[in-house]
């Protein structure tokens, strides 16, 4: 069974051996340039998105806008993206053991920034990757979802696990 993965963890593409990419920096934060007129009311966050190649051959990557999709709250709201301040990765080549980071800002309802899922879909050499999807929240630290078994069954990312599986096993509700 799928599972999400965790803010601040690697997830690495099988059809690319040694690219790995995570979603990493899940936190309150003001764009550079100001804010954009259509986020009145919202809070902003920002989001590191990182490409890592541990391969032996450069890849050129595409990580533009429509290629990430963030969700807020319990319902799973699109988040407002900030398009204008935030930075994207352009068919840049990542060389073996070099990074890339795209920064996404986004903005919403406060309350509903404890829950942040990030779907992400690379274009790597002229081929899309698969979606992966990462979960977290602004106000939970990075790798949650690694926490002793007391703290870690309160964790959002093991809750999302728990619904998950239970779907899996017993079908729809």
């Amino acid at each position: 069974m799928y599972e999400p993965n965790v803010v601040g963890d690697w997830q690495e593409y099988d059809e690319h051996a040694g690219l790995r990419v995570r979603v990493h920096r899940l936190e309150p934060a003001e764009p550079p340039r100001g804010r954009d007129d259509a986020a009145e009311g919202l809070t902003y966050f920002r989001l590191r998105v990182t490409v890592e190649n541990r391969g032996d051959s450069r890849f050129c990557v595409h990580l533009e806008d429509g290629q990430i999709d963030v969700r807020i709250g319990p319902d799973g709201e699109s988040a407002f993206l900030d398009w204008r301040n935030s930075q994207f990765i352009e068919g840049y080549d990542v060389y073996p053991l070099r990074r890339a980071t795209a920064v996404l800002y986004a903005a919403g309802p406060e309350a509903a920034l404890e829950r942040v899922d990030v779907q992400v879909q690379l274009r790597v050499d002229e081929d899309w990757t698969e979606r992966r999807l990462w979960a977290g929240g602004t106000g939970l630290p990075e790798g949650a979802g690694r926490a002793p078994s007391a703290a870690g069954r309160e964790s959002l990312a093991h809750q999302v696990s728990n619904f998950l599986r239970g779907q899996a096993e017993g079908g729809t509700a």
